[in-house]
């Protein structure tokens, strides 16, 4: 059997690695158009049930990522000047996006992987890849050039806002939202540890504000220069980076986009199948990217291994099982993103603490009234510690069960 990956990503390398590891004869090819080392971000976020996942599917490669991966025990929300107000009870892992591909990368290879680097599809090839394989994974991104040769029903959403991911020298322990008001209208970041003593910082604002601040008109080092001016408090005045990768030294208009909210009515065409971005976005406010393309390659497998030999019927079974799995998350998702459009709406009826929690339910999912009540119990300094320990614990306890002592 014949294995063909296109997009060295999470959801590429990753498929690769399982297919090497269900049967180590399979002929597997990952085909990816930018060189090694190079992305197009700063850091990824992820938590407990990709650990799970890894571990469960790859113990090296899991272990691997879990050593390299930064823990923030804590988010904060910060709005302007007043003091900051803590969300308890949350902790994730952070690391840089080239580490982990690095990761993967060096995983597929050992297990005889084929990764061919700088690998330009011509559009004829692109369209018959089919026939090249058994089995034919288009992880090549929400911009897949795969998928644009088939029909598999594409809808896309586009967000009123503008937003870009940035990096700033300044080291965040925790997972932080900061909110800022300008003349122009609020203007805020999501940021989380990175690599090196850096922290990724997703900046977003509402058309109005981007207009309004001169950030449509301004090249990338001025505009960059001016949100980290806006953001001086709570960067203690530490600089903000341009993203690798998105913009070259041109001197260029800066990299701020719409999210684009992309979803299929199917993910499969004969024995081509989609995964990762390819198959569905979901906005960065609930940081699900990376996780969801890595669990879909873990699905593919497992439909793979439960079918056996019957190709057609494990694509179908991925398609339908999993298509379903991430429409929740994408729904989810997609009242985060409009949630985000009217935030200046709640940020200016609703004092920080009832802010923060409104920013917590903001998907809809925590609607029960004690967990308002433990928020507001969280702003003391002894019970959070308490909460913080409980968190702690149980962290640890999970942990312990997943490598298996």
């Amino acid at each position: 059997m014949k294995v063909l990956c296109v997009g060295g990503g999470p959801a590429g390398l990753y498929s690769a690695i399982l297919a090497k590891l269900a049967d180590p004869s399979t002929e597997v090819e990952v085909l990816e158009r930018n060189a090694p080392g190079a992305t197009h971000g700063w850091g990824i976020t992820f938590g407990e049930d990709l650990l799970d996942d890894l571990y469960r599917h790859d113990a090296e490669s899991g272990r691997a990522i879990r050593d390299a991966a930064i823990l923030w025990g804590d988010q904060v929300v910060r709005i302007g000047g007043r003091p900051p107000v803590h969300i308890g009870g949350k902790y994730g892992f952070s690391m840089g996006r080239a580490a982990l591909l690095e990761i993967l990368a060096a995983r597929a290879a050992e297990l005889g992987v084929t990764i061919r680097w700088e690998t330009e599809l011509p559009e004829d090839r692109v369209a018959d890849l089919g026939s090249e394989a058994h089995l034919v994974i288009a992880a090549d991104g929400a911009g897949s050039r795969v998928r644009g040769a088939h029909d598999f029903g594409t809808a896309v959403t586009t967000g009123r806002n503008r937003y870009i991911w940035l990096g700033t020298s300044r080291y965040l322990e925790r997972f932080t939202f900061a909110f800022e008001r300008t003349d122009a209208g609020w203007l805020w970041f999501y940021a989380y540890p990175s690599t090196g003593g850096t922290s990724t910082c997703i900046v977003e604002c509402s058309p109005e504000t981007w207009t309004g601040l001169g950030l449509d008109t301004a090249d990338v080092d001025e505009g960059v220069a001016r949100v980290a001016e806006i953001f001086a408090e709570p960067l203690g005045g530490e600089p903000m980076m341009r993203p690798p990768g998105r913009v070259g030294s041109s001197g260029t208009a800066a990299p701020w986009l719409t999210f684009r909210h992309l979803r299929n009515a199917t993910w499969r065409r004969d024995n081509v199948v989609l995964m990762g971005d390819a198959a569905h976005t979901t906005h960065f406010g609930i940081g699900s990217g990376t996780v969801l393309a890595v669990q879909d390659a873990v699905r593919l497998a497992e439909s793979l291994k439960l079918f056996a030999d019957d190709l057609p019927g494990a694509i179908a079974g991925y398609d339908a099982l999993r298509r379903a799995e991430v429409g929740r998350v994408q729904e989810q998702a997609l009242r985060n993103m409009h949630w985000f459009e009217e935030v200046g709406r709640y940020l200016d009826t609703q004092d920080p603490v009832r802010f923060a929690y409104t920013l917590l339910d903001r998907r809809g999912d925590h609607p029960e009234a004690w967990r308002y009540q433990l928020h507001k119990a969280t702003q003391v300094d002894g019970l959070r510690k308490v909460r913080k320990g409980v968190t702690t614990v149980r962290r640890t306890v999970r942990a312990v069960k997943r490598v298996g002592l």
